[in-house]
């Protein structure tokens, strides 16, 4: 049985590695667009290969293997989901829009998972293992980045709302995929509503 202790270790080094997001970010500032979705799709592809080996040929992978949660033996890791989520917030929205969806998922998630496994006392019913306390942690985290890298009230509290009630909500799906789409396409909604009203206003 795993302690609660054994249990924060592992969610520590399993976050540790979704901060190599902090590279995508980085990437799009340094090199062209269309270069960062050609190396993220090849590390995608990389990746996939190794699921490959890991799910149909059942061989643990050395140093990762013990990063992997129960639920995904059987299943495409959260790395794989993410780098999706990630190839395609920077296709489709907008750089800073993009940016912010990878952070958030990043680090907004972190913060969710790792506060409500240490400060987690208010549980929140029919939701598993979804603390109160983890949400709010998410929420501020998830404004605090859109703080940074946005410049819309509107579309700072739509996307940091989007991606905590997805990470809150989503139990069956991969949230590494569904947090940076969702939460980038409503943004970028938004962003367009805004732009339209202002040019209503200007005619």
């Amino acid at each position: 049985m795993e302690t609660e202790e054994n249990s924060l270790k592992r969610e520590l080094q399993r976050k540790a590695v979704h901060v190599t997001s902090l590279l995508i970010v980085a990437g799009y500032y340094i090199l062209p667009k269309v270069v960062l979705l050609l190396i993220m799709t090849l590390f995608l592809i990389l990746f996939l290969e190794l699921e490959f080996v890991r799910i149909d040929l059942k061989l643990k992978l050395p140093l990762f293997h013990n990063l992997y949660r129960k639920k995904e033996e059987d299943r495409l890791s959260g790395n794989v989901f993410f780098l999706i989520g990630a190839i395609i917030a920077i296709s489709v929205f907008s750089k800073e829009i993009a940016i912010a969806a990878i952070l958030m998922t990043t680090f907004g998630d972190a913060a969710a998972a790792l506060f409500g496994k240490r400060f987690g006392r208010i549980w929140i019913p029919k939701l598993k293992n979804r603390a109160v306390e983890g949400c709010m942690a998410e929420f501020v985290v998830d404004l605090l980045i859109g703080f940074l890298f946005l410049d819309s009230w509107p579309v700072i509290l739509v996307m940091a709302g989007t991606a905590t009630i997805v990470e809150t909500v989503v139990d069956k799906m991969d949230d590494n995929l569904i947090i940076p789409v969702f939460a980038g396409f409503n943004a970028q909604i938004i962003t367009y509503i805004i732009a339209l009203g202002h040019l209503s206003l200007l005619a």
